[in-house]
């Protein structure tokens, strides 16, 4: 275990102070769950457990066979560096399985989920899963918001502090994860705070090292499924642009009905165009060639079908103030650390008006926004030669992972892996065999799994559809159309 420099998990912990709306409650008989069974053999309640510790707070308990499920809230610096200066609420979840379990850390990267599911490597790991909402998605937003204590950096600082309060609790080994900007997050806390966990499972993370050099998403879209498939969704795309009139009409009655504006993109053509130019990657990235058949033949579909077959796979709502509010923080990260990609999009050519928009583009006005090209380089270089026990799964077919992360000759018992032809939910489970095996085993082993549990490289727990199957809508909620 690399374990955390104990004078600065003091300190960090300190910080912490009782939450008003969460006081700890009376211990529960342990009745029901076998988790809650298992506690009573300790002589107090998990969630007493949980409550005491300082700035932690009961939003709600939730049942689910074989565990107990907790909403929480914790008390957080605004920054990090200034503890002192004012704090606000985060949430997190717990998934609780026994404290003789090892335990995994999700976020999202984005909003947090109040409904139980289990990740894939808790799954594999049969452990307890903590779930952390990002900050200054709502409701983990401080008030007033000073957007510049939204980092990198930051986020990392928050999980830190959660893993050091509840590492007190769950005293055995711990995983990170996450996908997509998850994956990334899980990336970045590892570069701040390498010792506190015992190895990180980042699924579709990408790796916008040089942000003014997106050469690898055109080579993607150039390559990826059969060119019977590409031309069939461009020749889509680019009738939805041909048709921008008589399409551009529905939209806006659509917007006029809903309510919706679009004063931060700037205006409805321009939110209309955005939609458009997602098409593409909006199905490669959710769906996949053998879905392709599906989409109409562009040059005998009604205006009718065109637009609904974009709102289908873009979605005409996204860019909406409406649509975009949620996503605001993760815009201002690309437009501040993250970096966003640009496309040529060459059978397009005379038609785009706007071209691929920038992240600045979608954050409003009045957040003012500056980009720090030095982040993605720091981590992408302290991942090639640093990397211990780390494993990045990719997928074949989404256009995220045309830029991934790389491990170097400095890396130890890390890994780079692809399913071949999955989009943006790959999993550990779609890898071929061999790959499959051997990552089970590593996440097993470090996680402090007996041997020959690792050595049969085989998930621990069995498959339960409610808590392991993310939908494709949890996934988008999650993630948005962007990572």
């Amino acid at each position: 275990m690399r374990k955390s420099l104990r004078w600065l998990m003091s300190l960090t912990v300190l910080i912490g102070t009782v939450g008003a709306g969460g006081a700890a409650t009376a211990a529960e008989p342990a009745t029901g769950s076998p988790a809650a069974v298992a506690d009573s053999a300790v002589g107090t309640d998990i969630k007493d457990r949980i409550l005491a510790i300082p700035g932690m707070s009961l939003i709600e308990e939730k049942p689910y066979a074989g565990y107990r499920f907790f909403v929480l809230e914790y008390t957080q610096p605004v920054d990090h560096r200034r503890p002192w200066k004012g704090t606000f609420k985060q949430r997190l979840s717990l998934l609780h399985k026994d404290t003789d379990r090892p335990t995994v850390f999700h976020t999202s990267g984005y909003g947090l989920s109040t409904t139980p599911s289990r990740r894939e490597p808790t799954r594999i790991i049969d452990g307890n899963q903590v779930s952390m909402e990002y900050r200054f998605f709502t409701p983990s937003r401080p008030q007033p918001a000073d957007w510049t204590k939204l980092d990198i950096y930051q986020a990392a600082s928050d999980q830190h502090r959660i893993f050091t309060a509840l590492k007190k609790i769950y005293g055995k080994k711990w995983l990170s994860t996450g996908a997509s900007k998850g994956g990334m997050t899980a990336t970045y806390y590892e570069r701040f705070y390498p010792r506190d966990m015992d190895g990180v499972v980042a699924y579709v993370a990408p790796n916008d090292v040089n942000n003014k050099e997106d050469s690898a998403y055109d080579r993607f879209f150039e390559t990826v499924g059969t060119k019977e498939c590409r031309d069939r969704l461009n020749a889509m795309q680019r009738e939805a642009l041909i048709r921008r009139e008589p399409l551009q009409k529905k939209y806006k009655e659509w917007a006029e009905t809903e309510g919706a504006t679009f004063n931060t993109v700037g205006s409805l053509d321009k939110a209309y165009e955005a939609v458009v130019l997602d098409f593409v990657w909006g199905f490669w990235q959710y769906y996949g060639q053998d879905v392709c058949a599906d989409v109409p033949d562009a040059a005998t579909a009604t205006d009718d079908i065109v637009y609904q077959t974009i709102d289908a796979y873009s979605g005409w709502s996204f860019y909406s103030d409406q649509g975009l509010d949620p996503y605001t923080p993760y815009y201002y990260q690309a437009a501040t650390e993250l970096g966003s990609p640009s496309i040529k999009l060459p059978h397009l050519k005379g038609l785009t008006r706007y071209g691929y928009q920038p992240a600045r583009n979608f954050v409003p006005r009045e957040i003012p926004t500056t980009f720090k090209p030095a982040a993605m380089r720091d981590v992408d270089s302290w991942v090639r030669h640093n990397a211990n026990q780390m494993l990045f799964v990719y997928g074949g077919n989404d256009p995220w992972g045309a830029e991934p992360f790389r491990i170097g000759k400095g890396a130890r018992d890390s890994y780079v892996f692809t399913a071949p032809g999955a989009n943006h939910g790959a999993q550990v489970a779609g890898l071929v065999e061999a790959e499959r095996t051997k990552a089970t085993a590593r996440i097993l082993a470090w996680a402090g799994v007996e041997a020959p549990a690792v050595q049969a490289g085989q998930p621990l727990a069995r498959f339960d559809a409610r808590l392991d199957n993310a939908t494709d809508d949890e996934l988008k909620r999650e993630h948005g159309l962007r990572p």
